[in-house]
């Protein structure tokens, strides 16, 4: 098999998504694994699992983070420095007033990467903003999951059969 170089800078090349988390829908989960999959590069017909092929990711809107249930009162993050006693726990709800929605949306995407040495490369990639407003609006190519469309046109021609 050859060993040819060839054009694997432009497969490689790194797209801009945003994410738009006031106006998406989707739940907390099914948004940080969209996002987990892309930063991954499964998107691309290039994925191989040891390449780190993924695009980078600009979540706008973090203040609304959509979670079912009673998830923000009840979900618990635990942190420990491996000393005797320092067990800390802190429910989702605070974690958003004191961090931001952000650090909640990182730390999902952050569990559902493959925990090996790329993961934190990976995680580089993501920038979360509170708001509306980031400096990566130039290198934005695709604003995902903005306009997405799954019903047919209502402007389709009906065709009759003659029997």
């Amino acid at each position: 098999m050859s060993q040819y170089v060839g054009r694997t800078r432009l497969a490689y090349s790194r797209a801009w998504h945003q994410v738009d988390l006031s106006s998406d829908p989707r739940p907390l989960g099914r948004i940080a694994t969209s996002i987990a999959l892309t930063l991954m590069g499964k998107h691309k017909p290039t994925w191989n699992p040891s390449t780190d092929c993924g695009d980078y990711v600009v979540a706008v809107g973090c203040t609304d983070l959509y979670t079912t249930g009673n998830k923000m009162a009840q979900k618990k993050y635990y942190s420990h420095t491996t000393r005797p006693g320092s067990l800390r726990e802190i429910t989702m709800d605070r974690m958003k007033t004191k961090w931001g929605g952000g650090e909640v949306l990182r730390r999902a995407v952050r569990g559902m990467l493959p925990k090996n040495r790329l993961r934190e490369e990976r995680m580089a990639r993501l920038k979360t903003f509170e708001g509306h407003a980031h400096p990566y609006k130039q290198n934005l190519l695709k604003i995902r999951y903005q306009t997405k469309s799954v019903l047919p046109s209502t402007t389709t021609t009906q065709t009759t059969t003659a029997q």
